[in-house]
């Protein structure tokens, strides 16, 4: 991240014109930095996110957003749907449309939170399990059965435990996403065991009822790669780390290459309406003099060694110091919402300077 004028902290004031051009720019090429085709509205409702999004974002990233380790996010965006069907407690609809064009989906999980079955109305017949299905509707008409269903998931479950049951549906959302004409949709149905005859009211499945359940509310989970950015972070190879160096003078090392705080504040460009976490995070950056001889602990290549000897001779007239440059970079990551009010979790590569080295 680089400085692009933006009011992070006080400066000279410009005239009126040039300074909204600059402050526009700045925020243009900034939402290119975070992949924004369309910000959403500066202030959202304050709805609480899922849980599920929330543990994952805790998972992956400290307080900051900075990357634990790789590896851990299957993808680089998790995108999270809400149901958005409230007829019934088995009929669920996601939309699914807010995927971005040429982005590559992964996998597709629908999770749905089975409630616990509190009393048995004295029927010998309900025993303790039930068969639970989870099917493609076709045909979705408000107040009506659907008139074709493809199963895609079928498993026992213990009418009296409580929890998140997640389905596989990678294969049906692919076909979503390609053509949402045939989204309409998933149906649970719940059959006995033995005689396989179907009754819904054997279980009974969490719905959004307002803030208390929310966080209980079917989700559709979609894991994808933006195919954006791509690049990896650098790291020296063996071939690249300096060779012995005399100890710098304590004048070079007051103005030597090291690592300086950066901290970008989502409040202060007005993100911080939709951005859920962090609030804003240290990017830092590197500055200082690449002066010889160059230490160990300026991480400099052989290049950057050669290339300082050469200006310290003045063997060139051409040849200036190596630059001090971040030489190890870490990811990031935000959770917030989008435009149509969803939650994604975002993985954004080489956004932190971990350590600066001469180059």
């Amino acid at each position: 991240v680089r400085d692009f004028g933006l009011p992070l902290a006080p400066g000279p004031p410009l005239a009126p014109g040039p300074r909204d051009e600059v402050l526009a720019a700045a925020l243009q090429r900034l939402r290119e930095v975070f992949d924004i085709e369309e910000l959403p509205p500066d202030v959202l409702p304050r709805r609480k996110p899922p849980q599920f999004m929330v543990d994952l974002f805790n998972k992956v990233a400290d307080a900051n957003g900075i990357t634990r380790a790789p590896g851990l996010l299957e993808g680089d965006v998790v995108r999270s749907f809400e149901d958005r069907v409230h007829v019934d407690q088995y009929h669920f609809y996601f939309d699914v449309s807010a995927m971005e064009k040429g982005e590559q989906m992964l996998k597709a999980e629908f999770r749905v939170f089975k409630l616990k079955r509190t009393h048995v109305s004295g029927r010998s017949d309900v025993k303790h399990f039930c068969k639970v299905s989870g099917e493609i509707m076709c045909q979705l008409n408000s107040g009506s059965k659907p008139q074709k269903k493809n199963l895609i998931a079928s498993r026992l479950l213990s009418l009296y435990t409580e929890g998140w049951e997640v389905f596989n549906v990678t294969q049906t959302v692919s076909k979503w996403v390609g053509n949402s004409r045939s989204n309409h949709g998933f149906l649970i149905t719940t059959k006995h065991v033995f005689n396989n005859r179907i009754e819904h009211n054997l279980v009974k499945f969490a719905k959004s009822q307002g803030t208390l359940q929310e966080s209980r509310n079917a989700l559709l989970v979609l894991f994808t790669n933006s195919n954006k950015r791509r690049s990896s972070s650098f790291v020296p190879s063996s071939t690249s780390k300096p060779r012995a160096a005399a100890i710098p003078s304590a004048k070079s090392q007051v103005a030597a290459c090291h690592r300086r705080e950066l901290y970008v504040d989502f409040r202060a460009i007005g993100w911080s309406g939709w951005i859920i976490y962090p609030t804003g995070y240290n990017a830092f950056y590197c500055r200082g003099s690449c002066l010889f001889p160059l230490g160990e602990s300026l991480n400099a290549t052989n290049h950057a060694t050669v290339q300082s000897i050469v200006h310290t001779l003045k063997l060139s007239q051409d040849v200036s110091t190596p630059c001090c440059v971040p030489d190890e970079l870490k990811s990031l990551n935000l959770l917030y919402f989008d435009d149509k009010e969803n939650v994604v979790l975002k993985n954004y590569k080489d956004m932190v300077a971990t350590r600066c080295g001469c180059h």
